[in-house]
């Protein structure tokens, strides 16, 4: 029986965290959640912000987490439209949630070359 400060430990919560890390492991999220973390960014801000990722890769992981309600598309009415996507409440919870990960890789994984191939 867990104690009431412990994580229930059952077959349902078990497939909670294996949804989550299905949606943080996925190639890219990483990094679009962390390049949108201080505001609203234009898709060209995201590409720049995001090394290595090209625009149908963007294309496609901003939809998914659109989906997933991690980020919020607004058109703005212009000349040109101005198309912006920022994060939502929670996807700031969830970057909230992966900063003591964050922490343990960089003291615990290899880094740059050391890292095993």
């Amino acid at each position: 029986m867990n104690k009431p400060d412990e994580p229930r430990v059952d077959e349902e919560s078990c497939f909670r965290i294996l949804r989550a890390i299905d949606i943080i492991g996925t190639r890219w999220t990483g990094p679009i959640l962390l390049a949108g973390a201080r505001g609203a960014r234009r898709f060209k801000e995201y590409r720049a912000l995001v090394p290595g990722i090209s625009d149908p890769q963007l294309t496609l992981r901003l939809k998914q987490l659109q989906e997933r309600r991690l980020i919020e598309r607004t058109v703005v009415p212009s000349t040109p439209v101005q198309i912006t996507y920022a994060l939502t409440v929670e996807a700031e919870e969830l970057i909230a949630t992966l900063q003591p990960l964050s922490r343990w890789s960089e003291r615990y994984l290899p880094h740059g070359d050391d890292a095993p191939s």
